[in-house]
């Protein structure tokens, strides 16, 4: 419908859209690139967000919102409806290609759940039913208005009561059995209620349809029940693609630039009710890959605030492999032993919790600090599975830059050559030579970051990383190199033969004097890119991920290196020139 399109027109972000697939810079009111749809040698490509238009004044290609979609991939109107309207977190009614409404197979699913949040809901707020779990909410600092926000509501103990108010609504049995409202028992002869006694938090999809509920007891269990309870999965719900809180805090994690992932919803709502409103959590299930890529479309960071013991650690772990195969870079928070997020806030505010989120450490450095202190550098065999225990996450890393990292620290730390560990990673676990985790079935990506299909990289490929691929690239296309020194110069290339070929290149791009006045070691690196016969797949997108690793390895290392300015100053006016270029610094690092 026209509604829904105008809907989706004024929530995209036109700019984030198109950014995309062109780098593009402010230029007034408008932002210009190089033009996605020809051979654009200059910036003649132009987005206008007030207007919320593009035009190529080279090509003469131009359009809105959905015609650059349509343009860049191929999509009809309607998926590109479709693709934008799951994007921006509209909800779209389908309409057939012969403009009528087409019955929506699930429509009955999402009725019935949105009757049960408000008839929980209403429990809740009944002056008698409800008193006792409000006071509950009450005394773990949930006030109502977080709860209202959550649609936090209540379960009365109670097996028939929202079973006889869903009948009365038209709601049958069979519906409310399969998306988990009611259950059955061999000793009952009729379906009840599945969710009795507890406080219940509607789980809910990126675009904030109701697919699930969670319940929890006001006690600590007793009686033989489970604290947590959530529903099964349903024609609706997979708990394996749900992340508790992403459609309420998905725009918060957008002005933060990163997400804290918790275990349960209760952390969720807690925190958001301290005024952290950036965290989301997993249902009962380990992080997944659908997981990892809802989060990667939101955040390029993540923070995990899971359990210190080992179930927790485990979990973690895991969850971090899952992150870096999407490129999303997860660290790692570390709470007092016995403490949780909700706890923290309580009893330390959210400038305490804080303090515990300033001090989280990458992955690996969280890795390595348990393997030493678990006494795993001490013998060679304890080395030996030191290594299998890294391995994971070396392989599982998608940006190559923080891989090339990864592998020097932890060749570093266990002694272990760089290229044996480079033939470690290519081996991967299966033996097949791929590197880093599979991308679930049907996303239609391959990790094309080091120039290569289905994840197959040589070992001298590997050792190459960003810098070296990129030259490579420069080196088979000279074309590309004034667009590469638009972005980058030399001081972007930390190995020293690589920078001496970069400048090279600069002067000479198609090296027709290459071998005058070159040292052993740069014309020795510069043979080896030279004679590589490796195919590079998807050059134009191999190049541009290396532009990228480059930039942000340089925002990276600035960043740092302010950190270290601002504890050095000692006047408040020098202080305060620090925070403002770390500021810029980070608002670069997000937009890139």
């Amino acid at each position: 419908p026209d509604e829904v399109v105008e809907e989706i027109r004024a929530r995209a972000d036109l700019i984030e859209v198109v950014r995309e697939s062109v780098q593009l810079t402010r230029s007034g009111k408008d932002w210009k690139g190089k033009c996605p749809f020809h051979d654009d040698r200059t910036p003649s490509f132009y987005v206008t967000p007030d207007k919320g238009l593009y035009k190529c004044f080279g090509c003469g290609e131009g359009g809105d919102l959905f015609a650059f979609v349509m343009k860049r991939t191929g999509m009809e109107f309607l998926d590109a409806v479709r693709h934008l309207g799951e994007r921006f977190g509209v909800e779209i009614r389908e309409v057939s290609r012969a403009g009528a409404d087409s019955e929506e197979p699930f429509r009955l699913h999402y009725e019935a759940n949105a009757f049960a949040q408000a008839w929980f809901r209403g429990q809740l707020l009944d002056p008698a039913n409800g008193e006792r779990a409000r006071k509950y909410l009450e005394s773990r600092g949930i006030d109502d208005a977080t709860a209202e926000r959550f649609g936090v509501g209540w379960a009365p103990d109670d097996w028939q009561g929202l079973r006889g108010a869903a009948s009365k609504h038209g709601f049958s049995e069979d519906l409310l059995l399969e998306i988990g409202l009611l259950t059955t028992s061999e000793r009952s002869a009729e379906p009840y209620d599945r969710f009795r006694g507890r406080l219940v938090f509607p789980i809910e999809s990126v675009v904030s349809r109701v697919v699930a509920f969670g319940g929890r007891v006001l006690d600590e269990g007793g009686k033989g029940r489970p604290k947590y309870l959530n529903s099964p999965e349903s024609p609706i719900y997979w708990k394996s693609e749900v992340l508790y809180g992403l459609g309420w805090n998905r725009n918060a994690i957008r002005r933060e630039g990163c997400a804290l992932v918790v275990e349960g919803y209760m952390d969720v709502v807690a925190l958001a009710a301290s005024g952290v409103t950036h965290a989301v959590a997993t249902l009962g299930t380990a992080m997944t890959d659908e997981h990892a890529k809802l989060l990667a479309r939101y955040a390029k960071n993540v923070l995990l605030l899971f359990d210190s013991d080992d179930a927790g650690i485990r979990a973690t772990f895991k969850a971090a492999d899952a992150l870096l195969a999407y490129g999303v870079h997860p660290l790692v928070v570390t709470l007092p032993s016995g403490e949780d997020p909700d706890t923290v806030v309580r009893a330390e505010g959210k400038d305490g919790l804080a303090r515990y989120v300033d001090s989280a450490v990458d992955v690996l450095d969280r890795k390595l600090q348990l393997l030493d202190e678990n006494g795993y550098f001490g013998s060679i065999d304890r080395v030996r599975s030191a290594v299998d225990k890294l391995l994971p996450t070396l392989r599982a890393t998608k940006d190559l830059t923080l891989r090339d990292i990864y592998t020097s620290k932890v060749a570093e730390r266990t002694g272990v050559r760089r290229e044996t560990l480079e033939e470690e990673i290519v081996k991967g676990q299966d033996g097949s030579g791929r590197v880093g985790r599979t991308l679930p079935h049907g996303t239609g990506r391959q990790d094309t970051r080091s120039g290569h299909s289905g994840g197959r990289l040589r070992p001298n490929l590997a050792r190459l990383g960003a810098e070296g691929q990129l030259l490579r690239i420069l080196l088979r296309s000279p074309g590309r190199l004034d667009r590469a020194v638009e972005r980058i110069g030399p001081g972007e290339f930390y190995k020293p033969v690589y920078r001496a070929i970069f400048e090279l290149l600069k002067e000479d791009p198609h090296l027709k004097d290459r071998a005058d006045g070159l040292s052993p070691k740069v014309s020795g690196a510069l043979e080896e890119l030279l004679e590589d016969p490796q195919h590079i797949e998807h050059l134009e997108q191999a190049f541009l991920d290396c532009l990228s690793d480059l930039e942000g390895r340089a925002l990276q290392k600035r960043h740092e290196e302010l950190k270290k300015d601002l504890k050095a100053e000692t006047s408040e006016e020098g202080k305060q020139k620090v925070l403002k270029e770390i500021n810029e610094n980070m608002r670069v690092r997000m937009m890139s």
